[in-house]
């Protein structure tokens, strides 16, 4: 699966592309060459590297035990729901392109999994067509995991706030769960009738125990403002809100906190105090936003 992706994307050094060749060496035109780490992710993250923090392990280990127990799973079906007609389409074009989705800040590939599954078991995947992934983080820690969990994408460490590895109209669907946006980007790598798919939490998310947990709040007019952000290079072109009643152990709910923004800065020692003075169950309200773009002309 990584020759299919081969062709979407670019050396982060001299932006040529890459020649055909192992699955543990990507090779560029002009010779610059990435060896694959031992767990299977490459890095591209070059010269300066970020200036970003990246997730630490434990907060990518609290996100992984906490998304694997089901509780976000009707939220990663809806991303997949929204996803599959741009990847049908390009599947079904009669072109030698093949459908390629882009998972913006993909943690620890969660969502991508979820999305691939949906393609491979609903007929996406016309005649045996594959479909092209590429996931991108600045975690290590998070890439271990998503390398391990869709083996079949090019996982890479790199910055989405610089110019992406990826070539031009290279993409048919870009997914950015809880991350980033690049909005000019985006826009640039995405195929025309590609789409964006963005999730963002609304006011009341996971209201019962952030404060307690030291979670950030959630910023009003959330909405207004993403789509401001992006309007210059997408519009507008549907969404729904998404509402999950959630029942959480005490230890859920400290990796809740944990697997957030929030876990760079929280006191572990606080937290777990704070986790064990919780009864056996919390009532959880969590808040969703899916909103859909497709690029400008």
């Amino acid at each position: 699966m990584l020759s299919a992706s081969l062709a979407s994307l670019l050396c982060p050094v001299c932006r040529a592309g890459f020649v055909p060749g192992g699955d543990r060496t990507l090779v560029c035109r002009a010779g610059h060459s990435f060896d694959a780490a031992r767990q299977g992710y490459f890095n591209f993250l070059v010269g300066k590297g970020t200036v970003f923090e990246a997730d630490a392990a434990d907060m990518v280990a609290a996100r992984f035990e906490f998304l694997s127990a089901g509780h976000y799973r009707p939220l990663a079906e809806a991303v997949a729901e929204f996803a599959a007609p741009a990847l049908a389409a390009r599947q079904n074009a009669g072109t030698p392109a093949v459908a390629t989705v882009l998972d913006a800040g993909t943690g620890t590939g969660h969502y991508l999994r979820c999305l691939l599954d949906r393609a491979a078991q609903e007929g996406t995947l016309p005649d045996g067509k594959p479909i092209a992934a590429i996931g991108l983080d600045i975690s290590k820690f998070a890439l271990r995991r998503a390398a391990k969990l869709n083996p079949e994408a090019v996982n890479l460490v790199s910055d989405v706030w610089q110019p992406l590895p990826v070539a031009d109209q290279a993409v048919d669907v870009v997914t950015v769960v809880f991350a980033p946006r690049n909005a000019a980007e985006f826009a640039r790598v995405l195929r025309p009738g590609g789409r964006l798919v963005v999730v963002t939490p609304r006011p009341g998310h996971l209201a019962e125990v952030a404060g307690q947990t030291g979670m950030l709040g959630i910023e009003p007019a959330k909405d207004e403002r993403l789509a401001a952000s992006l309007e210059a290079h997408f519009s507008a072109v549907g969404g729904r809100d998404l509402d999950l009643g959630l029942a959480l152990t005490p230890a859920e709910v400290a990796r809740l906190a944990l697997m957030g923004p929030a876990g760079h800065h929280l006191d572990r020692g606080a937290l777990d105090a704070l986790a064990a003075a919780l009864p056996p169950l919390t009532a959880v309200s969590a808040c969703f936003r899916i909103s859909l773009f497709e690029p400008r002309s």
